[in-house]
């Protein structure tokens, strides 16, 4: 089938734009339909977002096959400011994400394919900003998680629906960071060979900057990569004719290490008065054991009356057990021997409460609106302005229009109010977004 095809070889390119996701790490919402309702999707028929939300749901969609072809922009708008500097604004303020899904109903199986990008964090600030720490070069950083996923879902009967999902899981990850040799020496907690040993010996004391940089400089790929899977469990129960409820629960991700290429970063410091030239090593960077955390969530669905469906989801993201820290190994090229590092992070557990409701104005408009409340997973003292994925509320709504009986265009809008937070070092940083999504689907 030449859609099949055609579904498949998008999913091949596998890319995902790296962001400043917004529940933590996560998108707020998968799908512009569960978007616009603040991200409420486990207990009613989404489309074939389901394989990010609740693969269950996907049994409630009619016979045949769908179609999903979306895309979906993060604006964040990232302020971060210190005592006595001028602020530094990102300019990393709009990244845009594919997905794509086919789901296929016959009798009582379901079944399909489908690739969604999961979520990331990410800054851009310029080289005369005081987080470039004197170095006169940019720094950034871009995470991004991307999930190429083949779902399938079963009616057990016409009340309930069981379903999961195998994922192949992608990371990639950039980072150029400059800090004080205090600082720097400070992430260091181990080294081996003749760069080891040069650090162990106070080589930075005389530094008046020191930096770490591994980045490809863009929004689609990273320096240091990962892959490795994951797998979602789900159902959907009809507690009476108009109330549907449903859960989840999503696995933790097996990643392998992150990693560049031989010569893929550097590390390098200014030499302060001790010398006449600048310091750089080429070498590797490994992150160790990145993962994304599990996930479950409860929610229900009312359809209050044939125009009006309100929907409301509870979700709990284990953020403590994957993000006590950011722990790296540069292992040198020119200098030989490696250092070991360690970004402490040590975030919390995330609640989130999803709520939205969805009007039936005519049978061919639809409106929704919703919220999306969270409490910030970062703990302020340890809040790191490259990575501030310090969002708390989104406030949504949306619209879809069908364009036929086989088709339609949906839309939703998020706007995140801005949030600050000021960490051990005194940099505060302020947080707002404008998101969107756009989801154009076919069945046939």
């Amino acid at each position: 089938m030449r859609k099949t095809q055609l579904l498949i070889a998008l999913a091949a390119i596998g890319f995902t734009g790296a962001a400043l996701a917004t529940n933590g790490m996560n998108m707020e919402g998968y799908g512009p339909v569960a978007t616009a309702m603040g991200g409420a999707s486990m207990a009613y028929d989404n489309g074939t977002a389901a394989v990010m939300n609740n693969p269950a749901t996907l049994g409630l969609m009619d016979q045949g096959n769908q179609l999903d072809l979306a895309v979906g922009m993060l604006g964040p708008d990232v302020t971060s400011r210190m005592a006595g500097m001028p602020e530094a604004k990102s300019s990393g303020t709009s990244y845009f994400m594919p997905a794509v899904g086919w789901a296929k109903k016959k009798g009582e199986l379901t079944y399909g394919i489908a690739m969604f990008a999961q979520g990331g964090m990410g800054t851009e600030y310029g080289s005369s900003s005081f987080m470039a720490a004197g170095s006169k070069k940019d720094a950034r950083s871009e995470l991004g998680v991307g999930r190429l996923i083949a779902p399938l879902a079963y009616n057990v009967n016409p009340d309930l629906t069981i379903g999961g999902s195998i994922d192949f899981v992608w990371a990639m990850l950039d980072l150029k960071m400059a800090a004080s040799p205090a600082q720097l020496g400070a992430m260091v907690t181990g080294g081996s060979g003749a760069l080891g040993g040069a650090l162990a010996g106070g080589a930075l004391g005389t530094a008046d900057w020191a930096r770490v940089d591994f980045s490809d400089n863009s929004k689609y790929t990273g320096q240091a990569r990962a892959t490795g899977y994951a797998g979602k469990i789900g159902f959907t129960y009809k507690i009476s004719p108009v109330v549907t409820m449903g859960g989840v629960y999503q696995s933790k991700t097996s990643l392998s290490d992150m990693e560049t290429s031989g010569g893929g970063a550097s590390m390098s410091a200014n030499p302060g008065h001790a010398a006449t030239a600048t310091f750089s090593d080429p070498g590797k960077i490994t992150v160790h054991n990145f993962q994304w955390p599990e996930t479950y969530g409860l929610g229900i669905s009312v359809q209050a009356n044939p125009k009006l469906m309100i929907a409301a989801d509870y979700k709990h993201i284990s953020w403590s057990n994957v993000m006590k820290s950011l722990n790296m190994t540069f292992t040198s090229a020119g200098m030989g021997g490696s250092v070991d590092f360690s970004l402490p992070q040590n975030w919390k557990d995330q609640n989130v409460f999803e709520l939205g409701g969805s009007y039936k104005l005519t049978d061919a408009l639809t409106l929704r609106a919703g919220a999306n409340i969270a409490n910030d997973p970062i703990p302020a003292t340890y809040m790191n302005a490259l990575f501030p994925a310090i969002e708390k509320n989104h406030y949504t709504a949306g619209v879809g229009y069908a364009v036929s009986k086989a088709s339609d265009v949906n839309f939703s809008l998020e706007m995140a109010p801005k949030v600050s937070e000021t960490n051990a070092s005194g940099v505060t940083s302020d947080h707002s977004q404008t998101n969107w999504q756009l989801m154009y689907s076919m069945r046939f």
